[in-house]
């Protein structure tokens, strides 16, 4: 796979066409080969287990509230990112080839796709990591949520 050294595809959508684009994969992907990861359930589940830990995060950390949902190197925490991490290993574990949707839903969290696609559970597997990942183009920049320049570092890109 050429994806510059990765092992991840970037299946880009606009924005506003993101829940199309859904609805199409979840028709479209065969459940016995693909294991759909949806962020926005993963980042509400962790918010509403942990809540109190959350609220006490915010007050002590302000200045860095994303340590909140990825825990800095070298530290060990229940963090967002780690249970990312869990459901792509469980599809792995399956034998399936993760498709992670709602990637917005890190927007804030300092959880960066790269993060993913760098990591080693990733990068060692024979299969690779899928994103829906909702950006538009600005000359040659892509743009993720329109919003903030993307990397197109680690990973093919499918337009």
């Amino acid at each position: 796979m050429n994806a510059n050294g990765g092992n991840s595809i970037l299946l880009v959508c606009p924005p506003d066409q993101e829940y199309k684009f859904i609805q199409l994969l979840q028709t479209m992907l065969d459940k016995s080969t693909y294991f759909v990861i949806d962020l926005n359930k993963i980042l509400i589940s962790f918010v509403q287990d942990n809540e109190s830990e959350i609220s006490d995060a915010f007050e002590l950390l302000q200045g860095a509230v994303h340590q909140i949902f990825k825990t800095p190197e070298g530290e060990e925490s229940n963090d967002l990112f780690g249970l990312i991490l869990s459901s792509i290993e469980k599809a792995y574990h399956e034998n399936k080839v993760p498709v992670m949707i709602h990637s917005g839903a890190l927007y804030g969290t300092g959880i960066d796709n790269l993060h993913l696609m760098e990591s080693d559970l990733v990068m060692r597997s024979s299969k690779p990591l899928i994103i829906l990942y909702p950006a538009t183009h600005d000359g040659e920049k892509m743009m993720f949520l329109n919003t903030r320049p993307a990397s197109k570092y680690r990973c093919m890109i499918v337009n």
